[in-house]
């Protein structure tokens, strides 16, 4: 902990590189990917304050819109686009992933029931031909795509897909290579950005 406090210290002393953040914030980008520490969206994007709106979740889960309560997903979502504008929303996964990696195991949750609530709420079962893979990438690959289907479930979703003024992309990222694929369409396969 202790060098991550002293960063925080040393980090509020460059206050000019900051001034601008003040008047507002206007991100291309809405970012939905895993809580997980080993996924940084700054890292591997290269983005700078400011350019980034990002929604972390345990599995980078998608719940579908109109629970009949409200969600911190779902109002991140719909102010990223109603609010922000954002242009594009990418849903990135990620190899070695813990809660896809439970889902497909079928592991036992039990000691942690608002995990195991979770994913039994919000995520139908990833297909896996090898459960055993440590980097779950086949289950991660389809859960993203079960993710982008997912938002097309939100009205400002669809509504900005319908108009062209959104775009959405599926990624998958390497935690052990710090490699990124991209979804593409036309081959239904994640290939390299």
């Amino acid at each position: 902990m202790q060098p991550l406090i002293d960063n925080a210290r040393t980090f509020g002393q460059r206050p000019e590189e900051f001034a601008r953040l003040a008047e507002g914030q206007s991100p291309e980008v809405l970012f939905i990917t895993c809580a997980d520490s080993r996924v940084v969206p700054a890292l591997i994007t290269g983005a700078r304050p400011g350019q980034l709106f990002e929604l972390r979740t345990a599995g980078n889960i998608v719940p579908p819109y109109g629970s009949g309560v409200p969600t911190g997903e779902a109002a991140t979502i719909e102010y990223a686009v109603e609010v922000l504008g954002v242009r594009h929303i990418v849903v990135c996964g990620h190899s070695h992933c813990g809660a896809v990696g439970a889902v497909v195991r079928g592991d036992d949750l039990d000691t942690v029931p608002a995990v195991r609530d979770w994913l039994a709420h919000a995520a139908e079962e990833p297909r896996c031909a090898d459960p055993a893979d440590p980097t779950v990438a086949e289950a991660v690959q389809h859960h993203v795509l079960t993710q982008l289907l997912r938002l097309r479930s939100h009205p400002c979703v669809d509504k900005g897909l319908a108009s062209g003024r959104l775009g959405l992309g599926g990624w998958y990222y390497e935690v052990h290579t710090g490699a990124v694929r991209e979804h593409r369409a036309d081959t239904d396969a994640f290939e390299a950005l």
